[in-house]
Order: structure tokens, then sequence, then C-alpha cells
């Protein structure tokens, strides 16, 4: 786990990154200190700690401890942590005027439990204006909306063949990546130099159309075969990736290099590569 120093209205919060789980957990107390203005946040966190004990709450069942750095001395202690929904829970549990400012900080941080803010793909209702306010150009944003669809109907067919687990789901899509990109999620994220964020949001159009192709021959396959197991779908969910690896194979051909981009977010015009007639018009 990497440690690191986060900061809301000037007070530092710290945090570690887990990059197995690809979560965020915050140091309890320091986040106490925050929404309270507690001179002893220690004491606070343990009063509210027992009481929540007692009422039989997960919040303290789901309470880790995680070495983290102290700011007094500089040295690593065991210190009571909570991920992000845990913070959220946690943020319920203390009346504070700055739940609201702070939970709008924890989406910056990287939150996906606030849908609309953290996970445009979550955010569906708002579409195209949600990206829109995002920066994304609008060639982009037609080529992900129908991402987002061909997605849907890919998680509707693996749910129809007794998917349930969000692990599961993660499994089989780490396959089918891995299969026409040459990469697990973790490392295409690792190229594009992100954490928390969604992969597809930082796709360049391109990419986003070779994994389209991958979801939706996929589904189309296992619509056909209608497989019964789990082991069968993780076939089908390479079969359906390698059918886009060959169109990748193809374009990276013509193109002379590959169209696995570290682009991301960050330069959204960018995302949106043009064609030659597109440029010059």
């Amino acid at each position: 786990m990497e440690n690191k120093l986060k900061v809301f209205e000037s007070k530092q919060i710290r945090t570690l990154w887990n990059a197995e789980k690809e979560e965020w957990y915050f140091s309890v107390v320091d986040v106490v200190a925050v929404l309270t203005d507690s001179e002893n946040p220690n004491n606070y966190w343990k009063v509210l700690k027992h009481r929540l004990s007692k009422e039989g709450s997960e919040l303290v069942t789901n309470c880790n401890r995680l070495k983290m750095i102290s700011p007094k001395d500089g040295k690593s202690y065991f210190t009571d942590c909570l991920d992000t929904k845990g913070v959220l829970r946690l943020v319920q549990s203390i009346p504070s005027p700055k739940a609201e400012p702070f939970k709008m900080w924890l989406a910056q941080v990287g939150s996906e439990r606030l849908d609309e803010i953290a996970d445009p793909e979550k955010a569906i209702l708002r579409g195209a204006e949600f990206y829109r306010a995002k920066g994304y150009t609008e060639g982009w944003i037609n080529q992900r909306l129908q991402t987002i669809e061909m997605r849907k109907e890919l998680t509707d067919e693996w749910k129809a063949r007794g998917v349930e687990r969000d692990k599961d789901y993660a499994i089989l899509t780490n396959e089918m990546t891995k299969a026409w990109s040459g990469l697990t999620v973790k490392e295409y994220k690792a190229v594009k130099g992100l954490k928390k964020e969604n992969l597809r949001d930082n796709m360049t159009n391109i990419e986003l159309v070779l994994n389209m192709l991958a979801e939706v021959t996929t589904t189309a396959i296992s619509k056909s075969r209608q497989p019964e197991t789990f082991t069968e779908s993780k076939q089908i969910a390479r079969e359906g990736g390698a059918v886009a690896k060959n169109a990748r194979t193809d374009i990276e051909e013509r193109l002379g290099g590959s169209v696995i981009s570290p682009l991301n977010a960050k330069d959204k015009p960018a995302l949106e590569i043009k064609t030659t007639e597109e440029t010059e018009e």
C-alpha cells in the first residue's frame, strides 16, 4: 500500500492506496478531526466507536487496522481506517455542517459510491450532458454512449447466465480485455496512469470501438451457446476478445503503430482521434 496525504479545507487526511483492490483507505481519526473540529478526535472516535459497536453497526466491523505514518513522529502505527463506502457511513453518523462538502471532496479523491459525480458510466441518466460538462468532444461522447449501451447488454447476458458477484463480472471483463488488448484491466490502467478512474472514460475513440466490438461479439456468442458454467463464460469472453484483437492487429498494421494509447481524460480533445478527411475539413 502507498501512503498519501490528502487535504480538505487546509487539514490533512492520511490515506492509503491499495493497488490490488483499487481502493482508497482513510484514517478515521483524521476524518473525525475534519468533521468535528474536536480538540481530541481520538477520544471522540473512541466514544463513537463504542456507541456504534453497541448498536451493532457494520461500520465498526468493517474498520481496518492499517499502518499509517504519524504526523507527530513520522513513524508508522496501526490506525483505524475505512474505505470510501465506510467513510460515507461514518459521515452519516456524525452531525456536521461539513458533511456535504466532505462528500464532494471524497468524490474528487475517487469515490465510486457517489455515482453521478465520480463515475459517468453509472450516471447514464445525465448522458451526453454530463460528459459535455466534463469537457469531452461531441464525437467522443457519441461513441462513449454507444459503448455504455453495449456494455449493459453484455452484463445483462452474463446475469442471465448466472453471473451474480461483482468479482465474477470483473473476472470476465478482465479475460475479454486481455484477449483483445493484450493487457489486463489493471495493466491497461497503468499504461494510462489511472487508479480509481473508469478505464473507458479514458479510452480513445478507436479503443472504445475495439472494446465495444469485443463486448458485442461476446454477447452474441454467449446468447448463441447459452453457457451453463462460469468456466464456459470465461472461454466465450476470451473468444469475443479475440475477434477484436484481430481487428486491432489489422488496424495497427495499416497505421504502423499500436492503438493502445497512454492518452487519458486529462487531454479530452486528444481522445477523439480524427481521420485524415476529418482533419482536412
